[in-house]
């Protein structure tokens, strides 16, 4: 253990409130909090944020829009995309504006479906930009099990793709969207389809929209601005594995999540505005919600997909 490590560690547990509250000015706060802990609210209570925000906006804001914010890098499909730190607000708030146009709004539940593509990010971006809440399910699980977390998300929309590949495999997502729709009790008003080249979806009922369609009909739509959100208001729901039993959905907040992860990057992995870092995870599990999403942009790096 490094003796960083030992001297952070029992600096906060020493004095854990004024480690933390320290640790929260990296953070830019709507509103600041009025304490860093609270029995009763929680952590940051009183405060106010935005994750996409402190992702994205401010990077731009303090000039850092040229810089490289993603870096997709996909050997299955021979393709390398570079998106700086401004393309990616762009395309953030151009679904941002989808949703908009679809009734989705603070507090509501999106699943996604996706595989890793920089349309998932987006997506995950938009919804934070939007207080809506995200549920990523892992792109090719089995539509009864994307079924139960319908079920229990209850989301007004589902954002899916044609398909994922894996290694020289190409797997149709939309025939398990639709089984799993068929399975659940609860059902989405829209279900939002990205075309991919390597294989096309057929579009199915009024429910069904074009992804590309979609973007250019909201195309001159304002971008969302961030909404102001309590630092306890839910983030993201991530569902357990199901593996001994009923999928349980596990709530990660805005303001906590946002302080740990920005915390972690500087002085657990030493990464800072203008690194690369790259987690070897998946964005449908929690070390990609962490870092590959949302850590890296916190803190102005570049992050690899």
């Amino acid at each position: 253990m490094s003796e960083a490590y030992t001297q952070a560690w029992q600096s906060s547990t020493a004095n854990r409130d004024a480690f933390w509250g320290e640790a929260a000015t990296a953070i830019d706060w709507a509103v600041q909090p009025s304490a860093t802990f609270s029995d009763a609210q929680g952590w940051f209570p009183g405060g106010a944020l935005n994750t996409c925000a402190n992702c994205l906006d401010r990077h731009v804001a303090a000039g850092r829009g040229d810089a490289v914010a993603l870096i997709y890098d996909s050997p299955v499909t021979d393709t390398v995309r570079r998106i700086t730190y401004s393309e990616l607000l762009e395309e953030t708030g151009r679904v941002a504006a989808m949703l908009s146009a679809l009734g989705v709004s603070k507090g509501d539940r999106v699943i996604l479906y996706m595989p890793m593509i920089p349309e998932t990010v987006f997506a995950m971006l938009a919804c934070a930009r939007l207080g809506a809440i995200h549920s990523v399910v892992f792109g090719g699980f089995a539509p009864l099990e994307l079924a139960k977390r319908i079920d229990d998300a209850t989301p007004k929309v589902l954002l899916t793709a044609s398909c994922g590949i894996e290694g020289s495999r190409t797997l149709a997502y939309k025939p398990m969207v639709n089984e799993a729709l068929t399975l659940a009790h609860h059902q989405v008003e829209r279900v939002v389809l990205f075309q991919r080249d390597q294989l096309r979806a057929d579009m199915g009922g009024p429910r069904d929209l074009d992804w590309d369609t979609l973007r250019a009909a909201t195309g001159t739509d304002p971008v969302p601005a961030p909404a102001a959100l309590a630092s306890d208001d839910p983030l993201y729901i991530l569902y357990t594995s199901g593996t001994t039993g009923t999928p349980k959905g596990v709530v990660r907040e805005n303001g906590g999540h946002a302080v740990a992860l920005a915390w972690s990057m500087t002085n657990i992995y030493g990464i800072g505005a203008g690194d690369v870092f790259w987690a070897a995870s998946d964005v449908g599990w929690v070390v990609g919600h962490s870092y590959i999403v949302y850590a890296p942009l916190l803190v102005g790096a570049t992050t690899v997909l």
